[in-house]
């Protein structure tokens, strides 16, 4: 989880994507540009809906905007990144990142998509193998 800039509340490193490039790939440059962690994608957590204050435009005067997710197992914790003089980065158990998350639809993400994929993961099952802790 990284630090809000904007106020209080921890958040997932998160962001919009290049033409040339994936979700998946856009997901793993933001780890890595805002959280300063590099891994490997292993599991596509679902889709969230949210309305963006700074995305509201003639075409969507709501601003909704919505979030693909993802699983990232991190291989790598960087000692410099782009965003390191604003974000703070910060490991933690799942309900403690779930009662430190800023936004609803970043808590729900944890409490489904990310809760039921690690379950499954941590048995040795589908997305990613393996076992392992629960920091998020």
């Amino acid at each position: 989880m990284i630090n809000s800039q904007s106020g209080p509340g921890l958040l997932f490193p998160k962001g919009g994507w290049e033409n040339d490039e994936t979700v998946e790939q856009a997901a793993a440059r933001e780890a890595i540009e805002e959280a300063g962690v590099r891994g490997d994608i292993v599991q596509f957590l679902g889709f969230y809906d949210f309305k963006s204050k700074t995305h509201q435009d003639a075409c969507c005067p709501e601003g909704m905007c919505r979030a693909a997710v993802f699983a990232l197992h991190v291989k790598e914790e960087l000692a410099s990144w782009p965003e390191q003089s604003t974000r703070r980065r910060t490991w933690m158990t799942l309900p403690e990142a779930t009662s430190q998350c800023r936004y609803q639809w970043m808590q729900e993400a944890l409490l489904t998509g990310f809760s039921d994929w690690h379950d499954k993961w941590s048995k040795g099952g589908c997305g990613g193998g393996g076992g392992g802790g629960d920091a998020v």
